[in-house]
């Protein structure tokens, strides 16, 4: 499938927003963090924007990549763009949420249901937005989105398909309180720990479980400490390219206009890479052993679980009954 056509208006929002000439700036090297490893979405969304920028700037600016949480945490590199001591970063927009709640409102829990519901909300004017309210807010500028697929849960002691099933297993969740008490509402107990020590504690037993998107798992080797997946589509895991917005405002215009194409070009190439590579990830994770099964009864166990108990208690960080509705209305579907 093609999303150019939905996702040609995303440079459009970031252009939208003021830019200011200033004088020229001699030739860098920009840095960007990345909390994963290479071979997953943000390395590829990442890779994407930095030959893209490279070519705008006829070569005379680039990008560095810096994989595994090498300049810290993912949260923590969202402090760093705020005090312009760090230029790009790729996260999980669960990690942007504290500094701009707002932005919550694409992981409540079943509110995104498909790639394309993805590409509806990000390219639309949900997503110009947030991206006003995250410059506003904790002063970064979303430039692209990556589109990374469902976090679905893997574990390494048993197949998920219930509730029940779900009761006794040890989940590493993020530091997000949406997906903490979604995990609660599924009568759960969850265990919230930052992403760069995850890998650690499955291999140690301290958790069991954890939910990443397929092209995570691959990534990150968890085929090496998990063996079950269950296919779930709680959470479409979004992955926002930032650019601290002190530094982007000290760029020269061309150089800004510059950083927004590129940013417009690694979005659209990050949903068709989602769209070509998943399938695929997914029976190369099986060839390794892991087993994949889907939830029992999602629609009424597992989305009525979440939506009815999580959704209320966020309404007023993320905007709002109503604007929630909005969003639903984008969609085609009913209000709560």
């Amino acid at each position: 499938m093609k999303f150019a056509g939905k996702l040609a208006t995303v440079a459009c929002f970031a252009a939208a927003l003021f830019l200011h000439p200033s004088a020229n700036v001699s030739a860098k090297t920009f840095k960007m963090a990345l909390g994963d490893a290479a071979g997953g979405t943000q390395d590829a969304a990442g890779k994407k924007f930095a030959e893209e920028f490279e070519a705008r700037t006829g070569g005379k600016h680039n990008v560095n990549l810096f994989h595994n949480g090498q300049l810290g945490s993912e949260q923590n590199t969202v402090n760093d763009a705020a005090l312009g001591t760090l230029d790009f970063s790729v996260l999980a927009i669960n990690n942007i949420t504290p500094f701009s709640p707002t932005v919550g409102i694409f992981t409540l829990p079943y509110m995104i249901l498909s790639l394309e519901d993805a590409v509806e909300l990000t390219s639309g004017a949900i997503g110009k937005e947030l991206v006003e309210n995250t410059i506003r807010d904790a002063g970064v500028r979303i430039i692209a989105w990556s589109y990374a697929g469902f976090r679905v849960l893997s574990n390494s002691k048993k197949p998920i398909k219930t509730l029940d099933d779900l009761g006794d297993i040890v989940v590493r969740v993020p530091k997000n309180e949406i997906m903490i008490d979604t995990y609660k509402s599924w009568g759960n107990n969850p265990t919230p720990m930052a992403w760069s020590e995850t890998f650690t504690a499955l291999q140690q037993g301290v958790v069991d479980g954890q939910d990443t998107p397929y092209i995570t798992i691959h990534a990150m080797k968890f085929y090496e400490v998990q063996k079950y997946i269950t296919n779930l589509r709680y959470l479409f895991l979004l992955e926002p390219i930032i650019v601290s917005e002190s530094v982007f405002q000290d760029q020269p215009e061309e150089v800004q206009q510059a950083i927004l194409e590129a940013g417009a070009a690694a979005t659209e190439f990050s949903a068709q890479y989602l769209a070509d590579t998943e399938a695929a990830l997914k029976a190369d994770l099986v060839a390794r052993g892991m087993q994949i099964d889907d939830p029992a009864n999602e629609e009424k166990e597992w989305i009525e679980a979440a939506t009815k108990s999580v959704w209320p208690k966020f309404y007023d960080s993320v905007g709002g009954k109503e604007k929630v509705n909005e969003v639903l209305k984008s969609l085609g579907r009913d209000p709560v």
